[in-house]
């Protein structure tokens, strides 16, 4: 499933950012898509969601050091959260993953982890 999202603007976008990801111990269910319809729009309008599964988004740079300065950030953010992406790492180029594993689907805290992505 796609997810087509309105973007609101960054007030919203830091209201998600600031809140911190909760621990899931499995046995809950993932988001319905109604509920991802009304958590896309905190998020930077490059993020996507894939399938109803996960969220998704790409940045480029202009070399391998600077994705990489990059990357190290979302890992130390990923840390602080204790929420971990899954990041393919490239010449000029990240992709970011998001999911709970523990459920296989979206929970509120993958919203919460690519709004804080955003920040950087």
């Amino acid at each position: 499933m796609m997810v087509t999202k309105v973007t609101f603007g960054g007030s919203i976008m830091e209201e998600l950012a600031n809140k911190r990801c909760k621990e899931c111990e499995g046995g809950v269910p993932p988001l319905e898509e109604e509920e991802l319809l009304k958590l896309i729009p905190h998020l930077d309008e490059n993020w996507e969601v894939v399938n109803g599964h996960h969220l998704e988004r790409k940045w480029d740079f202009p070399d391998f050091i600077t994705a990489l300065q990059f990357t190290n950030k979302v890992g130390e953010i990923c840390e602080e959260e204790g929420h971990h992406a899954d990041i393919e790492l490239g010449w000029g180029r990240v992709k970011v993953l998001i999911w709970t594993h523990k459920i296989d689907g979206l929970t509120e805290s993958d919203f919460i982890l690519a709004a804080k992505l955003d920040r950087i």
